[in-house]
């Protein structure tokens, strides 16, 4: 019988098959990932609201069906923790926000709808800050999460509670979001596999479409809901529970004509691959995080085959016009009521945001700033079948800020760590953040791989053949070893 320990560092496959074999009962995983919380959480505070009741009531419910001989599910008794901006019936979702301190959902996600159907444990929200609005992971309302590699550091954002969960094994996967980086960032601050799925992929509601819910209903034509995982194949394994048309989701896209599993097979030789760690000239990037991709870049074609060369899409900087459609997608006039009865313990920086007078010139000129990035980034992937970047620019960094303010010698708004994640939700394309290597302080860093349009499939396969190359699943934070896990 597997121990403890032993079942806080399966992947979800493992976990699945041993479920539906019945080598381990659900409760058996359940309690172990419980226990394994209790020890945990208070140094990462990766959940801000625990649901011990509500998963061993399913894990019960999965191992009832398997007693009686029916189908569990595809994804039978795997722990996962759910983004809590991504609403749960009958469970609190805070936004991080005391605007929705006491907010419980009368409904469900679509993708906690998929999730619960195949069988997964929720264990519980995971943190995130106020309403998404960073990629950091500190709010108001709950204690700050840490990254399981360096306490004293931030395991990124929005999804942080997520991407530091996975890290620590709390679940061998969790549900994060992404509007401007937010599945990639947490990754690659916290030494874990997220993908952003092609636009349309994954469909989202109420989420970004509810009227209902000022500020955790935005973003619509950036957001992506996807995975964090510790490995591709989990992340691949959840994907193909979640995604698939939702009449909720105008932008949902028809069920994919390819397998999510079966496209992590084979090799990508003989692939044309450009990679580029600076837009050519505007984003500057940390020299250990150059390193660490540059080594990377590398695999892909000395072990893996590809002819790779440095080349830039060559789009102006979008970073303004990124902001704008962000407030252009927000409910500008419910927000800023929620800023005249909260703002006094509101986020700093996202009341500014909320409150500053835009202008309709500010989103026209996003809208066509948009289109010009969109029509960069096709004609330059007409070249090329995958593009390489850092997922960031720099390590993960201290708590409590919302970014550094000098990235290689050069002064820079504090979001500019964000430049190579948020143009491809401009433009909608897949991309995946996966492990690259560690800085000389031991700290994660993560390598960007970015498809075609709508080919998720090239992405999955590219990411799959990085992580046989030069694996990672069995680096896990020293952190663990100190406490016996």
């Amino acid at each position: 019988m597997a121990g403890q320990n032993e079942i806080g560092r399966m992947d979800a496959v493992t976990l699945a098959a041993k479920v539906k074999k019945k080598e381990l009962s659900a409760s058996e995983v359940t309690e172990a990932t419980l226990a394994r919380m209790d020890k945990l959480e208070p140094h990462i505070h990766a959940f801000c609201t625990p649901t011990p009741d509500v998963a061993r009531k399913a894990a019960a419910e999965v191992d009832r069906k398997i007693k009686a001989g029916e189908d569990p599910g595809v994804l039978a008794g795997v722990p996962v923790g759910i983004k809590d901006l991504v609403c749960t019936k009958g469970i609190v979702t805070a936004s991080g926000s005391f605007a929705y301190e006491k907010f419980v959902p009368d409904e469900d996600d679509v993708v906690v709808e998929r999730l619960k159907d195949a069988g997964a444990i929720v264990i519980g929200k995971t943190n995130v800050p106020e309403f998404g609005y960073s990629g950091v992971g500190h709010n108001p309302v709950f204690a700050t999460t840490r990254n399981p590699w360096n306490l004293d550091l931030t395991p990124g954002g929005s999804s942080g509670g997520s991407g530091a969960a996975v890290a620590a094994g709390l679940g061998p996967f969790a549900i994060g979001s992404d509007g401007g980086g937010s599945i990639r960032i947490p990754a690659a601050h916290s030494g874990v596999v997220g993908v952003k799925a092609s636009m349309g992929r994954v469909p989202l509601y109420p989420g970004t479409k509810d009227e209902r819910y000022p500020g955790v209903s935005s973003w619509e034509s950036l957001e992506h809901i996807g995975p964090l995982s510790r490995t591709v194949a989990d992340s691949a394994l959840m994907l193909s529970v979640i995604s698939g048309p939702d009449s909720r989701d105008r932008y949902s896209l028809p069920k994919a004509d390819f397998d999510w599993m079966s496209i992590l097979e084979g090799g990508i030789k003989g692939l044309k691959v450009a990679y580029s760690l600076n837009w050519g000239g505007y984003a500057p990037t940390d020299p250990e995080v150059r390193r660490v991709v540059t080594d990377a870049v590398k695999v892909f074609e000395r072990d893996l085959g590809c002819a790779v060369e440095e080349a830039h899409p060559g789009f102006e900087d979008p970073y303004g016009a990124f902001w704008a459609l962000v407030a252009m997608e927000t409910d500008l006039k419910g927000m800023r009521e929620i800023v005249a009865k909260h703002g006094h313990h509101m986020t700093p920086h996202l009341v500014d945001f909320i409150m500053r007078p835009w202008a309709a010139e500010d989103f026209t000129n996003a809208l066509m700033t948009r289109k010009a990035v969109v029509n960069k980034m096709w004609r330059f992937m007409k070249k090329y079948d995958l593009l390489l970047t850092p997922t960031l620019a720099v390590p993960p960094f201290p708590v409590h800020i919302q970014g550094p303010e000098k990235i290689d010698g050069q002064i820079v708004h504090p979001f500019r760590w964000l430049n190579f994640t948020f143009p491809f939700n401009l433009t909608g394309q897949p991309a995946a953040s996966v492990p690259a290597g560690f800085t000389k302080d031991k700290l994660p860093v993560g390598l960007q791989i970015v498809g075609r349009h709508l080919d998720d499939q090239t992405v999955m396969r590219a990411a799959a053949a990085f992580e046989k190359a030069k694996p990672w699943r069995d680096a896990w934070p020293p952190l663990l070893e100190k406490l016996g896990l």
